[in-house]
């Protein structure tokens, strides 16, 4: 933790740092068609460019522009891999916030200082994250808890953030990047915003950690519950978690039987939510769990969780029982078609034939990293590959195709996305069994 200022807050001093982002996308992008030769790795390195120029813009907005630019690292297809390994940094980004603002917050939250609410009030954070840190303290009758405080300001600049984070966007649709329809990408930008405006709501979010603590506790999996009397919408107070986030606790050198463990019960809760509760925590990086010597995960930050629909549900569970069949059964397509269709991701005209022909080869290895976990019944997470990397020709036809995202789909690739990341970090063998697949 470097820096102790606050995030720029001001229209003036955002809109210019992104302008300048436009026109650095627009020179990097004229100097590739001068310099460059056609091949794959001018193109990666045009991309890496071009993603290092958006996320050092993002880095100078910090707060909800940092958080835009984590939601958007976590979207495989919808911009080029380069630029989403470049926004990924974001996940690794920690601005503190100094003593007096965290006062200040509190007087505007409760109207006295920290210290006069708590019997104990650690003033330094022991963690911190693109919206806001969190201090542990000590309350009568609750013993530890731990405090998160929001970042001054922050909720204000969501409208313009995601304003000038669609400038720049334009920027991009305007070199050779392979983007999808500007209605693709207003539409997740759309679902990112709405997220932002709940995740910067820290009563909504209490009542998210009610709810998965009353519906989602499953054994080997624990949930911190709020304590609503010292929660405001900017200062949630909640039980304190033990545990260590994944890296410290994989310097511990845990057995592969508490590494195996740990990885089991985060699918097991992961599919429960899914599937049967229907209602996930959409934001799971790293820094949202924790993990203890008995295998035990503590799970965090409910601030962005999405309700999936039965509808979503049912056509997501015939996709991917269809992807489960062999290549050559003749429903297979068909039944990916007919799901995609009803998920309004791809025309209702296009017929089987051309999605065979055309998209299936685009989308092929993409669905094969996605399945892979259920194609043994016990899957080795430490021998997973990274995602793969769409080539540049394939992004072309899947931003011909495409025509919409529907709203629970952001949410849920970034789940799925970020389960897989945990597990394979844990380097765990987990049975995973599914019984919504198999009764499909």
């Amino acid at each position: 933790m470097a820096r102790a200022d606050p995030p720029r807050t001001s229209r003036l001093a955002r809109g210019t740092i992104t302008g300048l982002a436009a026109a650095r996308i627009g020179m990097a992008q004229l100097g590739h068609r001068v310099r460059s030769t056609p091949s794959a790795q001018a193109q990666a390195d045009h991309e890496a460019a071009l993603g290092r120029i958006l996320f050092g813009a993002l880095g100078q907005l910090r707060g909800s522009a940092l958080k835009v630019s984590q939601l958007l690292s976590m979207h495989p297809g919808l911009l080029p891999d380069g630029v989403r390994q470049e926004l990924a940094r974001a996940h690794h980004q920690a601005p503190p916030l100094n003593r007096a603002l965290v006062g200040r917050v509190f007087r505007q939250a409760f109207g006295r200082e920290p210290e006069a609410l708590f019997d104990h009030f650690e003033p330094t954070a022991f963690a911190a994250a693109s919206l806001g840190q969190v201090h542990r303290a000590q309350l009568a009758g609750h013993g530890t808890v731990a405090v998160k405080v929001q970042y001054p300001g922050i909720a204000a600049t969501i409208a313009s953030d995601m304003q000038l984070m669609r400038t720049a966007l334009r920027a991009l649709a305007h070199t050779d990047m392979p983007l999808p329809a500007s209605t693709v990408v207003d539409g997740v930008m759309a679902e990112i915003e709405a997220t932002l405006l709940r995740e910067v709501d820290y009563l909504q979010e209490a009542e998210q950690l009610q709810w998965f603590a009353q519906h989602a506790a499953l054994p080997g999996v624990v949930l911190a519950r709020p304590i609503l009397s010292h929660t405001r919408a900017q200062v949630l107070t909640q039980q304190f978690l033990p545990g260590q986030h994944l890296q410290a606790w994989l310097a511990t050198q845990p057995t592969q039987q508490q590494r195996d463990q740990a990885g089991q019960h985060l699918w097991d809760w992961f599919m429960h939510c899914t599937f049967v509760l229907g209602r996930v925590h959409a934001d799971p990086h790293p820094g949202n769990f924790l993990f203890t010597p008995d295998g035990t995960v503590g799970v965090l930050d409910f601030g962005c969780t999405r309700s999936l629909s039965d509808g979503f549900r049912a056509q997501v569970t015939q996709a991917w029982s269809a992807l489960l069949r062999p290549p050559s059964d003749p429903q297979r397509d068909a039944l990916v078609l007919q799901a995609y269709q009803a998920l309004g991701l791809v025309n209702a005209g296009l017929s089987v034939q051309a999605y065979a022909a055309e998209l299936a080869p685009a989308l092929a290895d993409m669905q094969a990293w996605q399945m892979e976990p259920f194609t043994q019944a016990v899957f080795d997470f430490g021998a997973k590959t990274p995602p793969p990397i769409t080539a540049g020709r394939h992004q072309r036809v899947l931003g011909d195709h495409l025509v919409q995202v529907p709203g629970e789909m952001p949410a849920f690739e970034r789940m799925w996305m970020g389960l897989m990341h945990l597990l394979t970090g844990l380097g765990a063998r987990v049975r995973t069994h599914c019984p919504a697949l198999l009764s499909s």
